[in-house]
């Protein structure tokens, strides 16, 4: 008698598409998130890549996430989409100077550099690369300050913050982030 998978472990299978006359394999795997409340059918999520040893390992971290009631449905939410939200909605008791320059700080630095990036995706090491590329000087043009770069990072990281309050990150990933040394008028920055 063949065996079965027990009820919610998800199953894994291997597929083959055909996209533009070019044929793809990949190994995919469903796992069961809960129920529509509205239509009350199976809410399931698929798993993809590129070794059944991989989708295997991504089902498990999943299903573990479920049983712990940690998991968070995945997004296609970007992080400039996030920014657009954030600043409309949740703005609403900051000045309107402040709300100006958070303005100024999304649309001159952070969604040109990390706008397209899906939110669940971002992570510590693209926002440090994001800041240490703010401080170089780009076309004849000086890199930014110390200052200026805190202040692009007090903006993200706030809005990254209240992501993390309504559950759409598990954590905040700029609070791994090293920020450039502030260096006092008359000093170097060696000493």
């Amino acid at each position: 008698m063949p065996r079965r998978a027990a009820q919610g472990t998800g199953t894994i299978r291997k597929k083959t598409v055909t996209r533009s006359g070019k044929e793809y394999t990949y190994w995919e795997a469903r796992y069961t998130t809960g129920t529509d409340p509205g239509t009350g059918k199976q809410i399931q999520r698929p798993i993809t890549g590129k070794t059944q040893r991989e989708v295997s390992q991504k089902l498990k971290a999943a299903t573990a996430a479920i049983d712990a009631g940690t998991y968070t449905a995945p997004s296609r939410m970007t992080v400039g989409e996030w920014l657009d939200i954030w600043a409309q909605d949740y703005l609403g008791g900051v000045k309107p100077f402040t709300v100006a320059s958070y303005n100024g700080q999304i649309r001159n630095h952070i969604k040109p550099a990390l706008g397209t990036v899906r939110l669940e995706a971002l992570n510590a090491h693209t926002i440090q690369r994001f800041y240490n590329d703010l401080s170089k000087p780009h076309d004849d043009k000086p890199g930014l300050s110390p200052k200026t770069v805190k202040g692009v990072h007090g903006v993200l990281h706030k809005a990254l913050q209240q992501a993390v309050m309504i559950g759409y990150i598990r954590f905040n990933p700029s609070d791994a982030c090293t920020l450039p040394r502030m260096v006092r008028p008359g000093t170097t920055a060696a000493g």
